[in-house]
């Protein structure tokens, strides 16, 4: 068989992801895996440290903690997502992108920010506690809030996805029978948005249920399953039973991807060429309700995010309310090491959206546009997915366990060990950066897809009837079709890889300190001020950085209107 240089280049560049991932996603997976099963000496014990975990009350405790947390969050998120995305979606509500952007306001700022807000307006000290509302902050109504708070911007980004899915003939058929409007929403709506529904109640579950930002800061003696592995492994250094947590925290979240996938797929099966988009039409007093609870929700956000704002910007909350930006200055805090972990997390952030998103288009590609290689791309494609069914926590775990790590010992060659080439990058910056990549890598490889899927086949056909190489039609053609997919891959990249901490919490180190990995230890020593400041600064930063992309995108769309009207 004759094999040219394109096949080279091909079989290469698709190898290279599947080695990829399989390094970093399935070795240090397989790690965690035989860690639940040895005990601390490296003995295989089975199923006992399993038998061990269950035997504790306190562990115990902490599975029917999470999965109340988890509950509870998930079924408030959901159903204020439902209705405000519903409010967006079918009725007359004025500013509606305003309101979108503000409910979106979450996803840009660390889970640990919620926590603190919560506390400045609920806590011992509180506003609202002042004026005599007093709510049991301290525990499972402060982390349902925050959690609740977390996942509502997920969920409404499924929803509104779902609600644009209406086809208006079932609408207009229902009117022309006389069917009210809560039969309509009972028939019609809920049964067309059910898969999206179930999607975002699942994935709202696994956001809530494997959090760690949110309990670490306002759970106090309440403890779930995020902060249990981490007291197991970064507090008793108990490597094993960690590994046993994670497997359980892995569980659900497996569950989660499994119904998400079915529901996706049927969710666009149920779409078709004939289906009509929905006419919304005036209605007063509906307009006026949904319009009253659109405003009700961003004051919620609003008031969140100006408390610790203002709070960053005082020098002693309540005793002290002098203005000052001291709390801003990170030379100063967490020992002096504040400012390197800000600047470590930018400087991880950009490097992560660039690798991470050339790793991923690159693979997307030879997934989609490479008809060689069939089962190394079916291998890449799992593998691709994979990411998404993991929680951060597990990643984290099984990073750390992979990678410090000197050598392994090879089953059942008593005397023989694998020496890992990788045991170098323990401590460094780069940890976290692979950390990231693996973590946020299913998304942006879905949005790659998607783009790569609209493009017409007959690029790839010409450019191989007329002997031009695929990567020249790559740089030519495909590349510039799919920049607007290809920045939103990196501005999803880098603002997860700023916030997140539920992974990078084990592979921070004294030597390459993180900004939301400090968050949680300043404000686990008291300067909670200054954790705010340094909060604020990640969610402006991830504020300025979506904005720009939004311009860009609205100067393509304008650029791309021109061209066509001049066509």
């Amino acid at each position: 068989m004759h094999c040219t240089k394109e096949d080279v280049i091909r079989a290469i560049a698709i190898y290279a992801v599947v080695v990829f991932l399989f390094v970093f996603l399935v070795c240090p997976l397989c790690t965690l895996f035989v860690k639940a099963f040895q005990n601390k000496e490296g003995a295989f014990v089975g199923f006992a440290q399993f038998i061990k975990y269950f035997q504790s009350k306190s562990l115990i405790q902490s599975i029917s903690h999470t999965f109340f947390i988890a509950i509870m969050s998930t079924i408030i998120s959901v159903t204020l997502a439902f209705f405000f995305s519903y409010a967006l979606s079918r009725k007359n509500v004025p500013c509606k992108r305003l309101f979108q952007y503000i409910g979106m306001i979450p996803i840009f700022a660390p889970t640990m920010l919620l926590g603190i807000a919560l506390i400045y307006l609920f806590g011992n000290k509180g506003i609202f506690t002042a004026l005599g509302l007093q709510v049991a902050l301290y525990g499972k109504v402060g982390i349902i809030i925050a959690e609740s708070i977390y996942c509502f911007p997920v969920a409404t980004t499924i929803l509104m996805v779902a609600f644009s899915a209406a086809d208006n003939r079932l609408y207009e058929a229902a009117e022309t029978m006389g069917t009210s409007t809560l039969r309509k929403m009972m028939t019609i709506t809920i049964p067309n948005v059910k898969y999206g529904l179930i999607s975002a109640l699942f994935v709202a579950f696994t956001y809530s249920f494997t959090d760690f930002g949110a309990p670490s800061v306002v759970g106090g003696n309440y403890n779930v399953l995020a902060t249990d592995v981490y007291k197991q492994v970064v507090g008793q250094q108990n490597f094993n039973m960690g590994a046993v947590v994670g497997i359980i925290l892995l569980f659900p979240a497996v569950l989660s991807f499994v119904v998400d996938r079915i529901t996706n797929q049927k969710q666009s099966a149920a779409i078709n060429s004939k289906s009509v988009p929905y006419q919304i039409k005036p209605d007063k007093k509906s307009d006026a309700l949904a319009t009253a609870f659109c405003i009700c929700i961003t004051l919620v956000m609003v008031v969140f995010f100006a408390v610790a704002l203002f709070a960053s910007l005082i020098k002693l909350w309540p005793y002290n309310l002098t203005f000052t930006i001291s709390n801003y200055d990170l030379t100063k805090v967490a020992s002096g090491s504040g400012f390197t972990a800000f600047k470590n997390s930018i400087l991880i952030s950009l490097i992560t959206a660039v690798l991470g998103t050339i790793v991923t288009f690159v693979g997307a590609y030879m997934i989609e546009k490479n008809q060689k290689f069939g089962a190394s791309r079916k291998t890449a494609y799992f593998l691709s997915i994979t990411p998404l069914a993991i929680p951060g926590t597990v990643i984290g775990l099984s990073f750390i366990m992979f990678f410090n790590a000197s050598q392994f010992n090879i089953p059942f060659l008593e005397g023989y060990v694998l020496q890992n080439p990788f045991h170098g990058i323990y401590g460094t910056i780069w940890i976290i950066v692979l950390a990231n990549m693996i973590h946020f890598y299913s998304v942006p490889f879905s949005t790659a897809m998607t783009s790569l899927k609209r493009l017409d086949k007959e690029f790839e056909t010409v450019s191989e009837s007329l002997a031009v190489p695929f990567y020249r039609t790559l740089r030519k053609v495909t590349l510039p079709l799919c920049l607007p997919a290809i920045c939103e891959m990196w501005v999803y990249f880098f603002v997860n890889s700023l916030v997140t901490v539920s992974a990078v919490v084990f592979l921070a180190s004294p030597t390459a300190p993180i900004a939301s990995v400090i968050i949680v230890s300043m404000e686990g020593a008291g300067q909670t001020a200054p954790a705010v400041a340094m909060c604020m600064l990640l969610l402006f930063i991830n504020l300025l950085v979506r904005l720009l992309y939004e311009g860009i995108k609205v100067y393509w769309n304008k650029k791309k209107r021109v061209g066509v009207s001049r066509g």
